[in-house]
């Protein structure tokens, strides 16, 4: 299985209040993922190239006796970049410090983590992106020399003492690559973009996972939920569990498609992976403003949802679907929208307001 991060509650949400389909983690997720983490690069499924070129990045440094050189990995959430993070640290056969951006407000922050670490050490820096300014100026230095200077004093009096840092490796991860700086960008020696994973990927996460919570589940069970994972793992462990909840109480614990099918319509999952607050965007959008174009405030208040919700919640996936896009207009339903929820589009009035040459043909 792959990393978590959090989300705030939504539609479409488990009993702990958090969305069953997000890509972020919850307290239940952090609790299981050491279970069914993989510990080794063999192991890790999907991100072929990336593990591939990571892999001479490791074995060449550990040829050298050196530290690896820092690692950037980028993607959304939920696809293996903690747990490539930890990978690292086990080949190197070196400890890890997990830390984030967000935790990282100061350049003192920095400093006092970057002076605690030992050789070798593998330090994670979680959203990096979010880092203050000050603790990133740090950083420039600290990769390139392993040296950085402490201010100590204030005003005219102030002095620079120079620290001297044990050789590090430091592994950053970010889901918006294009808010780092190219300073920073620039210092990393190997950089990894981790991609959305396929159906048949999937399906060897969900039966890998399976084995590892005694989950007994057939080739189509775990078809069926890696079909409505969104292509992340994260997603498709927790409808696994979701699954295996299911099973157990209404079933004799076995899953196969018919079981898997069932539970995830209790937890209003469909066959696309969309849950309640993805439908809700996109039949206010059909029913309610004929497929758009229609602003995204307009569609907030429709939906019952905070604007930043709809536009970094929902509208990823959908516009990843094929189902929604983003115009200079507002927002406005493809075909596809329409198919997937049953519906007719309205014809199309001559000369009048409309979705321009999107439903043409």
């Amino acid at each position: 299985m792959n990393p978590y991060e959090t989300e705030p509650a939504h539609h479409g949400a488990d009993e702990d209040g958090h969305r069953l389909v997000g890509s972020v983690a919850d307290g239940e997720d952090t609790a299981v993922e050491a279970a069914l983490r993989p510990k080794e690069l063999d192991e890790f499924i999907g991100q072929e190239k990336v593990r591939a070129q990571l892999d001479l990045v490791l074995k060449a440094a550990r040829a050298r006796g050196a530290t690896a050189d820092h690692v950037l990995l980028s993607g959304a959430p939920g696809l293996g970049k903690t747990t490539l993070s930890m990978i690292i640290a086990a080949e190197m056969e070196a400890p890890i410090r997990i830390t984030s951006g967000p935790a990282i407000q100061h350049a003192g922050d920095l400093a006092a983590i970057l002076s605690s670490l030992q050789e070798g050490e593998v330090l994670f820096l979680d959203e990096i992106h979010r880092m203050s300014r000050p603790a990133e100026e740090m950083l420039y230095m600290a990769m390139e020399d392993f040296r950085v200077d402490v201010i100590v004093g204030k005003g005219p009096g102030a002095t620079a003492i120079p620290l001297e840092l044990p050789p590090f490796t430091l592994v950053g991860a970010t889901t918006r690559a294009g808010l780092l700086p190219p300073p920073l960008r620039d210092r990393f020696g190997f950089t990894g973009h981790m991609e959305f994973y396929g159906p048949a990927e999937l399906e060897r996460v969900v039966h890998r996972s399976a084995r590892l919570l005694d989950v007994g589940i057939d080739t189509e069970g775990a078809a069926e939920i890696a079909g409505r994972s969104r292509g992340t793992p994260r997603i498709a462990n927790r409808l696994l569990r979701r699954v295996r909840d299911y099973a157990q109480v209404k079933a004799d614990g076995a899953v196969d498609r018919e079981i898997a099918a069932a539970a995830l319509a209790v937890y209003e999952v469909d066959d696309r992976g969309l849950d309640r607050l993805d439908r809700s965007v996109l039949e206010a959008l059909l029913k309610l403003f004929g497929g758009g174009p229609v602003g995204l405030s307009t569609l907030s208040v429709a939906v019952g949802e905070e604007r930043e919700t709809v536009e970094e919640v929902a509208e990823p996936f959908l516009v990843r679907e094929g189902l929604l896009a983003r115009t200079p207009r507002g927002r406005v339903a493809t075909p596809a929208a329409w198919a997937h929820l049953g519906l007719t589009p309205p014809r199309q009035v001559p000369g009048g307001p409309g979705q321009g040459d999107l439903f043409a043909g």
